[in-house]
This record gives structure tokens, C-alpha cells and sequence, in this order.
């Protein structure tokens, strides 16, 4: 990330009270905000940052420029068995706090020694840090049989479904994942009025709030609602939204509602990623076990990417289905087996000795 000048703190006078303590710390982590705010980043992505700075100050319990390796030891720890938070919610956290404290080391390791006689280290090394759930291992979906296995058998059930209405829900929703691409956050953001069957030969999903890279906010995108994705909107549009409620007329009102409604407008609200990701991880339970915690929305995407590519899709097609600002990220989504390697193989010696030949 790149950071933008900010004035230097250089204080002339040592800290002489607690009260200056404090304010010099504030200070520090006002031009930390200051920075990424010059960089372009999000006010979100600002504000996600300062509250987990401010997380690991409360839990060190003294001044951030005293933390050692052995703190953020023990806060990582903490994370995990006591608040019993995710890899990735750790592993985000771990690095806020590793570019946290590569600033204060870059812009103001000279003004801390001077001033509090300590020199800042960085607490999150190569020890410590979580392990990446980006590893290639963890990425790898599940097979072609396995996904259409956990599809079909979670549709089969639909109709028999104790709350028949939430269920189809997480259904679509998981199957955007699957068949489109879809990031949850951006599927948990669409509207009725972004779906788009006039756009295109299948129509297009209006995805208005894609992922923007290094947080730098929304970056739109028309998604084609290829393989199937035309025929299960229509679907969900003509036979099951409008028993969510009268709203489904309100082109602004969410495509994926709760149950729960909105206590002024008495409209639906919007579903939210925790309970997408719940209707998810109950299907994988009971029509993948074998899955487990291994399968979720982001794995999904990892499939849809690996299947279409493997279907014939060229890798530039499946960047901008995916939204990828780079093309190297979408090659990290594509896994494919040893046979369609050999395939492809076959394929290329073939082209060069028709070639060869003038065949």
C-alpha cells in the first residue's frame, strides 16, 4: 500500500505525563489513518483498520510502541481459542497489524526512541503470523460429481424444506457462487432491479458493489448469466420472491430478503452474509460431509472459475466474469486435474503436426 506524506510528529520536549502518553499514541494512529486516507482507500477500510489497532492497544494493556513478538503471540492466541474467531478473520487482523507497525517503524521510529527511549519493533513476524487460507491446498474445490452431488440433493429437498423460503433463498445464492462467480458480499448487495434479462443473449446481473482492490470502494460489473443462472432467476423472480413480501414490486428492494422486516417501511430486510454462509455450510453437512468447515462461498468461486476454464472458457473471459483487476489473480483460481492437463497437451501436439503437415 502505498502511504502519502503526512507531517512529521517531531515533538521537541519528552513526554512528561500519562496524559501526553496517551495523546502521543492517539497521534500516532490519527496519521496512520491520515496515510491511508491520502492513499485512497476506503473510509470503510480506514475504519476496519483503527478498530483492530485499538484492539490490540486494549488487549496489550500499555503503549503500542512497547509491543514485542511474545504480545502478538499471545493476542493471535487469544483470537483463536479464546474468542474462537476464523483464519481469516485472524489472518486479516495479523495483517492491519503488520502494516500498523511497518508505519510507525517507516515514518516514526526516530520521534518514538527519542521520546519514549523505545524502539519500535515489528510484532508480527514470520512466526507468528496465521497461516494463509490462501494456500493452494485450501483453495482446491471440491469435483465436477461432488458439487452437482451437494446441488442436486439440496434442490431435491427444496419442496420438503421446513422453512421453504429461506432455504430456496440460500440456494440461489450459493448457486451464484457456483455458476457465476459471485463474491457473498457482493450477492448479499443486489437488488431486485440488478437483474437485467434484456442485457445480453442470457441476460445480466448488475453486480454494483464489487470488490475494489487494496479497499479503494465499489467497482461495478455486468456479470452474463451464463451457464443456467438466466433460468434460476427466472425462477426465483416468478415463483418464490414475492412470498418473502409486497416489496417485490420495489425494483430497490433486496433480491435476497430475510424474514425479518424493517420496523418503519415494514419492507424486507436484507439478508445478511453470516446467514448465506449458514444456509451454505448446513447443505455441505448434509449432502457433502466429507466437505465439512472445508467448503464455503469463497470456495465456490474457486470452483465456478476452475470449471468453466476447464469447459473450454479462455482465461481473460474468466478474469472479467470474476471481476479480477489482474489476470495473475484469476490464474490462482483455476485448478485443474491431471486429465484435462493431458488434454490439453494432446490437443497442442495435434495443432502442430496438422501444421506440420498443411493438413
Amino acid at each position: 500500500m502505498g502511504l502519502a506524506a503526512v507531517r512529521s510528529i517531531g515533538m521537541a520536549q519528552p513526554l512528561r505525563s500519562e496524559q501526553d502518553e496517551e495523546d502521543f499514541e492517539q497521534e500516532l494512529i490519527d496519521q496512520y489513518a491520515l496515510a491511508q486516507v491520502g492513499a485512497g482507500l476506503t473510509d470503510k477500510f480506514v475504519h476496519t483498520e483503527r478498530t483492530t489497532v485499538f484492539e490490540f492497544a486494549r488487549f496489550l494493556g500499555r503503549h503500542l510502541w512497547t509491543a514485542s513478538e511474545s504480545d502478538a503471540d499471545r493476542f493471535l492466541s487469544y483470537l483463536r481459542q479464546e474468542r474462537g474467531l476464523a483464519r481469516t478473520t485472524r489472518e486479516a487482523k495479523a495483517s492491519t497489524l503488520g502494516r500498523f507497525f511497518d508505519f510507525l517503524i517507516a515514518r516514526y521510529q526516530g520521534d518514538i526512541h527519542a521520546l519514549t527511549g523505545y524502539v519500535v519493533t515489528q510484532p508480527i513476524d514470520e512466526f507468528n503470523r496465521p497461516a494463509s487460507s490462501s494456500s493452494a491446498a485450501s483453495r482446491i474445490p471440491p469435483s465436477d460429481p461432488e458439487v452437482e452431488a451437494l446441488f442436486s440433493g439440496w434442490r431435491e429437498a427444496l419442496p420438503a424444506a421446513r422453512k421453504y423460503l429461506p432455504a430456496a433463498r440460500d440456494y440461489l445464492a450459493a448457486s451464484l457462487w457456483r455458476r457465476a462467480g459471485l463474491r457473498i458480499n457482493e450477492t448479499v448487495m443486489l437488488d431486485i432491479k440488478d437483474w437485467r434479462p434484456d442485457l445480453g443473449e442470457h441476460g445480466k446481473l448488475h453486480v454494483r458493489f464489487g470488490k475494489g482492490s487494496r479497499g479503494k470502494g465499489p467497482k461495478p460489473r455486468l456479470v452474463p448469466a451464463i451457464d443456467s443462472v438466466d433460468a434460476l432467476m427466472e425462477w426465483w423472480l416468478r415463483d418464490v420472491r414475492h412470498q418473502f413480501g409486497d416489496d417485490y414490486l420495489d425494483p430497490d428492494a433486496p433480491l435476497l430478503p430475510s424474514e425479518r422486516r424493517d420496523r418503519v417501511s415494514g419492507s424486507c430486510t436484507r439478508a445478511g452474509d453470516d446467514t448465506l454462509r449458514g444456509g451454505l455450510t448446513a447443505a455441505v453437512e448434509r449432502w457433502l460431509p466429507a466437505w465439512g468447515d472445508r467448503l464455503g462461498p469463497h470456495g465456490l468461486r474457486h470452483y465456478c472459475a476452475s470449471s468453466l476454464y476447464a469447459r473450454g472458457m479462455d482465461l481473460k473471459a474468466v478474469q472479467e466474469l470474476l471481476g479480477h483487476e489482474w489476470l495473475s489473480t484469476t490464474t490462482r483460481y483455476i485448478h485443474v486435474h491431471s486429465e484435462h492437463i493431458d488434454h490439453a497437451w494432446a490437443v497442442a501436439n495435434q495443432r502442430v503436426a496438422a501444421r506440420l503437415t498443411g493438413e
